[in-house]
């Protein structure tokens, strides 16, 4: 056991650092689940209205493998139907964040280092990680289990244990591919392509199929939460499917763990060429970002693909059910429903551009934290130049994530290709007032920048959720996306989105002053 020791200080330690991230992530991952309930009262209150939307899902593949299949008509088996697929893959994103932060990147800043030469275990460091990410996973687990009590308590834990279970098979994951790799950004890509694959292939089956049989769908963990049936005749037995994977997950990353050296990998860095072809801090900041813009580009249009092939469909889908219509037409702000769903969707894929721009501007100070900005600004590179070819690829990127989802809704709706473009790019201005948040606590406050996720986080919460419980609109003006006009179907309103403009202006121009002034970290 001496490979464990010091496990329960690190354990502390590794909450401490996450007393803001795991909160933020649990809180939305719990509300949205939570939010649920009334919602699906309010939108199908009878049993001829909830058997209509089990027929539509029944007969629309591309909205199973949105969602997925619906298994019972129960007010329980609906929120588990309608949130269970994404409050997985919020579970899982968390997991891996977390474990991939206190291994990964630990042992690439030099700080495991550091601890390894005092009284710790070889395998105290991996072990902390998994209890921390068991931690946010229990707690989100109780916190489902308790809230969704009141419409079974069967069924509420069955649900919560699958969240739970989904989210330690991305953890125990996250822990394998942190002992492949020498960089951290690398693996939080590579298991993030896992979870992605999870998707589309849980999305694959249940486009096919409409009881969750495919055998596609039980190739993905997000399958084996749908099939667990939570409020449909649970079936139990399909957690050992989830302890069996993290079971056999763990002992490789654990055995991995043993076989190697502090800061080594399995599958090393290849060498950089003898002779250096990065000439500008921009071109290495493509370098260091050219993953992750990529990635975040294939997964927009094909969403856009996705949620355009369901344009035509809404109609049916919304049927004469006039909550559902009142929460769109709320959502997309306009009468005409199809407009009013493009306007909706796309508003939901601003909302997740702001996590893309808030992940690429506090890349800096990942650089930064980690040692690697101090020798570049060594050289002939200033700090305002350094930095500006990470925003550069922040504020890019989100242009560019948001006209390939243009182009997926065109792709997936054919037709309309102007105004649901015009409608994407209207979206920017509050996602950039996002990222000059992130900008400015980076600049100024740079121990509290990681503040800027609980921000987007809340930013997404009252975008999703919002409208579904009939906020207040005090309370959706709280997020710069309430303040854009609503299209494609609206009319433009240049006044707030120039506001906006000058407001994202100020918070980068504000930030980089801050940077400019301060003392780096070390």
């Amino acid at each position: 056991m001496t490979s464990l020791v010091g496990t329960r200080i690190l354990l502390r330690f590794n909450l401490r650092r996450d007393r803001l991230m795991i909160p933020v992530w649990v809180a939305v991952n719990t509300l949205m689940v939570l939010s649920m309930p009334n919602t699906l009262r309010t939108l199908y209150g009878t049993p001829a209205e909830r058997a209509d939307l089990i027929h539509q899902v029944a007969t629309n593949a591309s909205f199973r493998a949105l969602i997925g299949p619906v298994f019972d008509d129960s007010v329980g088996a609906l929120t588990a139907w309608r949130v269970g697929v994404y409050a997985g893959v919020l579970a899982a994103i968390t997991s891996l964040l977390v474990v991939v932060r206190h291994t990964r990147d630990e042992e690439e800043s030099g700080r495991q280092e550091l601890l390894s030469s005092g009284a710790v275990g070889r395998r105290a460091s991996l072990t902390a990680a998994l209890l921390a990410a068991a931690v946010a996973n229990a707690v989100l687990a109780l916190l489902v289990v308790a809230g969704l009590a009141g419409q079974g308590a069967v069924g509420a834990l069955a649900f919560g244990l699958g969240l739970a279970a989904v989210g330690m098979v991305f953890a125990t994951a996250a822990a394998i591919v942190a002992q492949l790799t020498e960089s951290a950004r690398l693996a939080r890509g590579l298991t993030a392509g896992v979870l992605g694959t999870a998707f589309v292939l849980r999305a694959a089956g249940d486009s096919a199929t409409t009881d969750g049989s495919s055998v596609w769908t039980w190739l993905s963990p997000l399958g084996w939460l749908e099939n667990l049936r939570a409020y449909a005749g649970e079936r139990w037995w399909v957690l050992l499917l989830f302890a069996t994977a993290i079971a056999l997950q763990a002992a490789v990353a654990y055995g991995l763990a043993g076989r190697r050296d502090i800061g080594m990998s399995f599958l090393p860095t290849r060498p950089g060429p003898s002779v250096g072809r990065l000439g500008t801090a921009g071109a290495l900041a493509w370098r260091l970002q050219r993953g992750s813009v990529l990635g975040w580009s294939l997964a927009f249009f094909v969403v856009g693909v996705v949620y355009g092939g369901l344009t035509d469909g809404v109609a049916d889908i919304v049927g004469d059910n006039e909550n559902a219509r009142r929460i769109f037409e709320r959502m997309g702000g306009q009468s005409a429903l199809t407009n009013a769903f493009l306007a909706a969707m796309v508003g939901m894929m601003g909302l997740v551009a702001a996590l893309y721009i808030v992940g690429s501007v506090l890349r800096l100070y990942g650089e930064e934290t980690s040692g690697r900005a101090e020798p570049v600004l060594a050289n002939p590179v200033g700090r305002l130049r350094w930095a500006t070819g990470h925003l550069v690829i922040a504020f890019g990127g989100s242009v560019l994530l948001m006209l390939v989802t243009g182009l997926g809704f065109v792709v997936g709706y054919g037709k309309e290709a102007g105004p649901i473009l015009g409608a994407c790019l209207v979206q920017l201005p509050a996602v950039w007032v996002i990222g000059g948040l992130a900008v400015l606590l980076y600049g100024v406050l740079p121990r509290a920048a990681t503040a800027a996720w609980g921000v987007a986080g809340a930013v997404l919460l009252i975008g999703w959720v919002g409208p579904a419980l009939d906020a207040p609109q005090a309370v959706l003006d709280l997020s710069p996306f309430g303040h854009l006009p609503k299209l494609p179907g609206g009319g433009m309103q240049w006044g707030p989105v120039l506001v906006l403009l000058a407001l994202a202006v100020a918070l980068v121009a504000a930030g980089l002053t801050g940077l400019r002034r301060r003392d780096l970290t070390t």
